[in-house]
This record gives C-alpha cells, structure tokens and sequence, in this order.
C-alpha cells in the first residue's frame, strides 16, 4: 500500500528529541505558552523572515485574530477565493464581516490579481489570499493592490510554511500572515497549533493581548479577548520539528520531481511550479475530468489519495447566505470537480511514487480518449 500521508515514519525519525521535548515540559510545569513557545515564537517568525510570531492554539484563531487587529469588522467586507478550506471564510464571518470572493487563476491555484479591483468597494478592509497546495499567490500584484487602495494584506500561509516568492518566504510580505500547525501540515503539531507573524509591534502586542482573553497582565482585561493560547507541550514539539523543515521540504520536492519525471503523459494535469515561486508541496494536486474512476483505479491498487477540495466554498449549503450561485467562479468550480492529491510526504521512496505513477498511467491506458 502507499499511504496518502505517514506520520508515524516521521514520528520514528525524530522520536527520542520529541521525548526529551514533551519530558522537558512536564517538568517544567509550563503547559499553557511558556518558554517553549516563547521560543518556538522567535525561531519561526525568524524562519519566515518577519520580527514577531504570537502563536495561539489554530490556524483558524490564528485567522480570527489576524482580521481582528486589522480592524475588521462588523460592516466591512473582506476579499478572498472560494477555492480554499472553509477555515479561510468562516474566520472572515467571525468578525461579522462579509466575504467577498474572487476567482483563482487556472496555473497557480491562487488568487487571481486581475480580479480583486473589480471586487474592491468602499466597505472593503482587507484582502486575503490563499497559499494554496503549498505555493504563494502573486504577492507583488497585491501588495501594490493593498497600498493603492490602503487595504491590510493578510496572508493565509496555512499551507505555506517555507515556500518563497522571488526568494521572500511566506509569512514575510503581508502585513500579517497566519500558519497551522495541524498535524498534516508541512510543519505540524501532535494536536492543533497556530501562529499569526508581522513585522509590526504594535500588531503583535494586539494579537497577544486577543490570544489570552484581551490582557497583558493577569485581570487587567483591555480588549474583549479569547481563550486562543498555545499549550506548552506543542510548542516544544513544534521547536524539535522546525529543526528538521528545511530538509522535509527539500525531501517533498524531491518528491514531485519524480512524479514530473515518471508521470509523463498519463492523462492528468500536474502542479505548476511558477516561476520565481518555490513551491513547497503541501498537497500534490493533479487534475483530471475522471476524477472518480481514477480514485478508485488507484485504491483498488493500494494508493490512497485524497480530495482538496471538492466543493468550493460559495456553493457550500453553509454559505448560502452570501448569494452566489454556481457558475461565477468558474476556475475555483473546475478545479474542485477535477483535483485529484496524490501520496506526499518526505518520506515517500522513489519506488513508492513509481508505483503511483504506473497505476495513474494504467487507467489512462485504459479510458477511450
């Protein structure tokens, strides 16, 4: 079988400095933020080229948090994609404001710049692009979009940790940018875990006083805040595991080199690395009109996959609300009739993605043109 993530082989490589991680905080007694997170704080903002990280207990709060120290709303609107986890939409709706969606690009995945003009009104206070699969959205278009219309540029880097845009890294050119820490993320924790960077203080101080109930000294509440706080053992577990990220990325590239070397013309559309960008292989995505016979061609032969993700977020019953119909997102719609992730993790053997790809070529072999 070839498993669609294997966290235990990863948890095997790096068991004992988990061990001593975890043992270290029990000891300690710091088992809600602490120094382990404190310090997992400046090693990751350090990381993705930003001077301050607040981590809190999800990518989702990290969200939430985000759009509230940008002074979103109640009344404003925020512009993002359909095509993305629901996490994205609902944070914008946790601070009453109103989702207002664009359209991705049919290469990348992401946001597609040309749109977000059109979508921009008085009541717009943000945009919110999505680094989706593990490759970052056209942030030079963007950002010049943001300043031109004075809009705060948040970045959703949930799946992002580490991939660059001509050589920035994710998290360092937006004026905030929010990571999850959710065990299958690229950097994940053994339960959830979040961080919100910046480079601004003053946005860093908001975001720890909203991440432990609106105080920066205990009953001194100055801003109605929430229970949002990092435990102490994830951040110790996050630390042993950023030590590592660097040489899983490159084990993940490695990866998708060999599925664009032993893919060939197996009737699938395969990730774009655009250039300029380093993609980082959160979800190795393929595209195909036969989605559902080629999932089950693959489990039948012991290749598990997955779906991300099949319905976008404008047509889900959830959102009904916002008044979109099918249709006005016809890239975003596309893609979620047609992805289809393939097995990625850095530990995944060449001959594990030969396997996949000779049973993805197999069904092309088999279905009429």
């Amino acid at each position: 079988m070839v498993p669609f993530v294997d966290l235990k082989s990863q948890y095997m490589g790096i068991r004992q400095e988990i061990l001593d991680a975890v043992a270290g905080v029990l000891d300690s007694g710091q088992y809600v933020l602490g120094s382990e997170v404190a310090a997992f704080e400046k090693e990751f903002a350090a990381f993705s080229g930003a001077a301050h990280g607040v981590a809190v207990n999800s990518g989702t709060s990290a969200l939430h948090l985000a759009l509230l120290t940008a002074g979103v709303g109640r009344g404003d609107e925020v512009i993002t994609i359909p095509f993305t986890f629901v996490a994205t939409v609902a944070s914008i709706y946790y601070t009453g404001a109103t989702p207002v969606f664009v359209d991705v690009d049919p290469v990348s995945y992401t946001m597609d710049a040309a749109q977000v003009e059109a979508a921009i009104t008085p009541r717009t206070k943000a945009i919110l692009p999505v680094h989706l699969y593990g490759q970052m959205a056209d942030m030079d278009a963007l950002r010049a979009i943001a300043k031109k219309h004075n809009l705060v540029l948040i970045e959703d880097a949930a799946q992002a940790h580490g991939a660059e845009y001509n050589g920035a890294r994710a998290g360092s050119l937006g004026d905030m940018a929010c990571f999850s820490f959710y065990p299958g993320k690229n950097l994940g924790a053994y339960g959830e875990g979040g961080m919100v960077v910046t480079n601004n203080a003053e946005s860093a101080r908001m975001l720890r006083m909203l991440r432990d109930w609106g105080a920066e000294k205990k009953y001194e509440h100055v801003l109605k805040g929430y229970n949002y706080r990092m435990e102490g053992v994830q951040g110790a577990i996050l630390r042993v595991k950023l030590r590592h990220l660097e040489a899983w990325t490159e084990g993940r590239r490695q990866a998708a080199g060999w599925y664009e070397e032993m893919m060939g013309d197996a009737g699938v559309a395969r990730p774009v690395e655009v250039s300029g960008r380093r993609h980082v292989y959160h979800v190795y995505g393929v595209m195909t009109p036969q989605r559902a016979g080629l999932m089950k061609h693959l489990n039948d032969r012991g290749v598990q996959t997955g779906i991300h993700y099949p319905i976008p977020v404008h047509l889900l019953p959830a959102y009904e609300d916002l008044g979109y119909k099918q249709g006005q997102f016809p890239v975003s719609e596309r893609l979620a009739n047609q992805e289809l992730s393939l097995p990625m993790y850095p530990e995944i053997t060449r001959e594990h993605v030969r396997t996949v790809c000779e049973a993805v070529g197999a069904f092309a072999g088999a279905v009429p043109a």
